[in-house]
């Protein structure tokens, strides 16, 4: 019996979406054409931009800017296809990012508690703080069945707010102190790889996934044959949560600092998962491909900024949208659930 996390199986899942199969033959096509042009013309902005593309350096930024963005889609996924839409990953991210940081610094560097190390305190109790405000807005959606985007974008605000007036409180700033540790790139692309397998099989290979699917297409189906379609939804938007709140830890132990400035550090990558996981068509491997795509187009841009080109950063961030526009109307439609973002009543 072959093994449904090997990379044979995750390769076979994928190309049996005809959508995942042209994004991933567009992705070569593009980059071979780079790398030919780059050649080809190496003193040009072709040969400038192939090299910076296939560098080592680009390679590592865009595992470590990916970590966020993958997880927080594939946490995306899980809510959104039980029928709960949670625009709020941008706040998980926030809330997950500080916490950590904030729990490593109480801990000390080097020290452990019952001797789990800093960094693994660190990331559960990122992990914890994106679960508890997933969970409250899970109940405030599911329960008490308010509007999925106004308290999605509540749970955006709320952290934004939170978690630099919190830094300030135990910090005396915004941007908190540097750690003087961090977690290597190698670790963030081991998790966001584990993430998107079994994310993979779980939607796809387990019981668990089938009553997900329908919790989002067919509610009143799964409410027929006796499974709580809110458990499953509760179960969907809690998933959400612990992968944001790896991914919110991850970014910003991987420097070892929380950033709350403006934006803060999270910088819309929660909104850029959103973008991830419908670019994938709600498949993990796809969100994959997106989430290290736009990592990277994030990652190039800065290093063509260091060699002089002067490429507005904010612009750079359009490219996510534009491109999810172009790709969506050329090559095909999102499947969006049937029954997302709409209150469900159990039947008696």
């Amino acid at each position: 019996m072959r093994n449904p996390l090997s990379p044979a199986s995750l390769l076979e899942g994928a190309s049996e979406s005809g959508y995942v199969r042209s994004l991933i033959a567009g992705t070569v096509g593009m980059l071979a054409l780079l790398g030919v042009s780059g050649l080809a013309f190496p003193d040009s902005v072709a040969g400038d931009l192939a090299g910076i593309v296939f560098s080592t350096s680009t390679a590592t930024s865009t595992a470590r800017l990916a970590a966020p963005i993958v997880l927080a889609g594939l946490g995306g996924i899980f809510a959104e296809k039980s029928g709960v839409i949670n625009i709020g990953l941008e706040g998980l991210l926030i809330i997950s990012a500080f916490v950590s940081v904030y729990a490593a610094s109480v801990v000390g560097v080097g020290n452990a508690v019952l001797g789990v190390p800093t960094l693994a305190i660190a990331f559960l109790a990122g992990i914890a703080a994106s679960t508890f405000l997933s969970a409250v807005f899970a109940v405030v959606c599911i329960e008490f069945k308010a509007d999925q985007i106004i308290a999605g974008l509540a749970v955006w605000l709320i952290a934004l707010g939170l978690a630099p007036f919190l830094s300030t409180v135990f910090f005396g700033g915004v941007n908190t102190p540097n750690l003087g540790v961090s977690v290597g790139w190698q670790y963030s692309a081991t998790m966001v790889v584990f993430a998107t397998a079994g994310s993979w099989w779980l939607l796809n290979k387990t019981a668990f996934g089938k009553h997900l699917r329908a919790a989002g297409e067919n509610p009143k189906a799964l409410d027929t044959v006796g499974v709580s379609v809110s458990k499953v939804r509760y179960a969907g938007v809690l998933l959400s949560g612990v992968l944001s709140g790896v991914g919110g830890s991850a970014l910003a132990l991987s420097i070892g600092q929380f950033v709350g400035s403006g934006e803060t550090m999270v910088q819309g990558k929660g909104f850029i998962a959103i973008v991830a996981y419908l670019f994938g068509n709600y498949n993990p491997l796809g969100t994959l491909g997106a989430g290290a795509l736009f990592a990277g187009l994030d990652a190039i841009q800065i290093r063509l900024q260091q060699l002089g080109y002067a490429i507005p950063d904010t612009l750079v961030q359009t490219i996510p949208y534009v491109v999810v526009i172009v790709v969506l109307t050329l090559v095909g439609r999102t499947q969006i659930p049937e029954a997302a973002g709409e209150h469900y009543e159990t039947e008696e």
